[in-house]
């Protein structure tokens, strides 16, 4: 993930996806506070540990002129009070933080899953599945872990730095000064070093992502792999694709080494230093031995916090970048704006349409691809209750019709009626209501047969489901599994075989009861018993309604009330079966003779 810089627009950038934080600004509020208590009392330790030191040799020690102490005792019990309250504090900031985080960030992938169903078909056009699902994943866990644990510790690592070398000035100047000629030095060093190492670091996660993807594509096209007897070559791939990351990782590990290495040489070195110059003035009287003790410790505490904030820093860049590309998705314009931007919408609770379609002179190109026109001026009418026919090769418009009469996308020119009216009038989900699709490859959610067949109307009832399931020749065969309406599908319908997922798909089209209903290849691929048991649900389903049919089997077709043939995104014959059959040389009578459908 790229890194953003730390400027005013980008903390403009970070802050405002943390708007989702404002519901919950009390509990924000509370574990700041908690905070901000937790790390100021922490600070009194090194003071009062040397003030512990010399109390032992009998003298009284008034801490920061405010408290004096008399015994040893007294100390004691202030440092176990200290530490009490800073465990308190750390565990209420924990507590509210998260009372904070969780929500939050429970709201923003909810509010990122809903505008991603919510987007346009061209925006998915151009995006890879994988990019999206680390957009509601990766970058909302790296928002999350900037929130509940980087932005605590960069709080407090300020709040160590300016508190720690203002109570250091304040007594001990020229230790001080010694000091910060010193450990800022080493500081930088170690941050420029960090910054390289997380560097390689990016290259190594970017060399992993790659042998994921590896994983990922062969799990995907398994069947595929295995029917070309390829899993040795799938198998040195990803080798290839490891050794590459090994060689990054081993080259990190070795700068990681030298890092530590270096740190550990740094900061023992600048202890000793400050140790050195301390004792010198130990031994002029000019300082006592629990005060040097005190700006030891105090010195640690700093030189611990500048090293953390180079962390921290990177991490908030990192956050920035996520929170950027999480807003990028957020303002896009989705196709309810775009819907509530028509000021003629027509809107109409329970809009029942009657499903008469006109299609009027549409020409498209889809938007990936703006110079092949896939429609050229296709025109044609479904009147009520009838059924008409799309049939022609591969990539000659059947499935852009479709896809324009949902309105997945918009036709370039021309206009669809649906009823008389234009269909970008209708409030989009009143519209898509009234359409129903029983498609070529059904893809059933993971759940339960009852789910799937909810699916098409939410609030059914158990006994509409039934119904619906007897209508589509499926309660026969549901009923045969030993959990009936209760069976898992699996992921995608797997555990089904292609004639029940046909079936549960029309019980699901049945339930939704649409005024228009469209077959897309409903019954290719299957075999004979299954065709007939699907083509006679289909013929239940269609009765009385207004269907469109797409087939390449044109014995499906051969009832539709007119048979539109498109060739290249344009009509160029329309008819019955028996008129298209008589036209000589046709582009129909040539698809039945390639079918031997005589």
């Amino acid at each position: 993930m790229k890194s953003k810089p730390l400027n005013r627009t980008g903390v403009r950038q970070l802050l405002g996806i943390y708007r989702f934080v404002l519901p919950y600004k009390h509990h924000f509020l509370a574990g700041l506070i908690c905070l901000f208590i937790s790390s100021s009392v922490l600070l009194a330790f090194p003071e009062l540990s040397g003030a512990l030191i010399d109390t032992a040799s009998g003298k009284r020690i008034k801490v920061l002129d405010l408290v004096e102490f008399r015994s040893i005792s007294q100390i004691i019990l202030t440092l176990f009070a200290i530490l009490s309250l800073q465990t308190i504090f750390s565990f209420f900031r924990v507590y509210f933080f998260a009372k904070v985080s969780e929500p939050a960030m429970a709201d923003i992938r909810q509010a990122m899953y809903q505008k991603l169903t919510a987007l346009p078909m061209s925006f998915f056009d151009t995006r890879r599945t994988g990019e999206l699902t680390s957009r509601i994943t990766a970058d909302v866990t790296l928002l999350q872990d900037t929130f509940s644990i980087v932005l605590a510790q960069f709080v407090r690592e300020i709040l160590t730095l300016l508190f720690g070398i203002t109570i250091l000035f304040v007594k001990t100047p020229k230790l001080t000064f010694f000091m910060l000629a010193i450990v800022p030095i080493l500081a930088l060093a170690a941050l420029f070093f960090g910054r390289f190492i997380r560097k390689l670091s990016k290259q190594k996660q970017d060399k992993l992502a790659e042998a994921n993807v590896i994983v990922e594509e062969t799990l995907q096209a398994i069947g595929t792999v295995k029917s070309f007897t390829n899993e040795n070559y799938e198998a040195q791939r990803y080798k290839n694709a490891l050794e590459s990351m090994v060689i990054f990782a081993l080259k990190s590990a070795n700068y990681r080494g030298l890092f530590i290495s270096f740190i550990i040489f740094a900061m023992l070195g600048a202890i000793t230093a400050v140790l050195w110059f301390g004792t010198v003035l130990v031994q002029e009287g000019s300082l006592q031995v629990g005060e040097l003790v005190s700006f030891v410790l105090y010195t640690i505490f700093i030189a611990g916090s500048i090293g953390g904030l180079g962390n921290s820093y990177g991490q908030i860049q990192s956050a920035i970048g996520a929170s950027e590309r999480i807003s990028e998705l957020l303002e896009i314009s989705d196709e309810l704006d775009k819907n509530l931007e028509n000021k003629s919408l027509i809107r109409r609770n329970g809009l029942k349409l009657s499903g008469n379609v006109v299609f009027k002179n549409i020409q498209f190109s889809y938007p990936t691809r703006k110079e092949v026109e896939v429609l050229k001026g296709v025109s044609f009418e479904l009147k009520q209750g009838r059924k008409i026919a799309l049939v022609g090769e591969s990539g000659a418009g059947k499935s852009t019709i479709i896809q324009l009469l949902l309105r997945l996308y918009e036709s370039d020119s021309g206009e669809i009626q649906v009823d008389r009216n234009n269909i970008l009038n209708f409030d989009l989900k009143d519209y898509r209501a009234n359409i129903g699709i029983v498609p070529q490859e059904v893809l059933l959610f993971g759940g339960t047969i009852t789910e799937n067949i909810r699916y098409g109307k939410p609030d059914a009832t158990f006994e509409e489901i039934e119904a619906a399931a007897r209508k589509a020749n499926a309660l026969k065969f549901i009923e045969q599994f030993p959990d009936k309406f209760e069976t898992i599908v699996g992921e995608r319908g797997v555990k089904l075989s292609g004639g029940q997922r046909q079936r549960i798909a029309i019980a699901r089209a049945i339930l939704k009861n649409p005024a228009i209903l469209v077959l897309d290849e409903a019954t290719s691929s299957l075999d004979a018993e299954s065709e007939f048991l699907v083509q006679e649900a289909l013929e239940k389903l269609m009765k009385n309604r207004s269907t469109i049919i797409i087939a390449h089997r044109l014995a499906t077709v051969r009832e539709a009330d007119c048979i539109y043939v498109l060739e290249k995104g344009q009509i160029t014959e329309l008819g019955t079966h028996e008129e298209l059959i008589r036209i000589p040389d046709g582009t129909y009578q040539n698809l039945i003779q390639l079918q031997m459908m005589d």
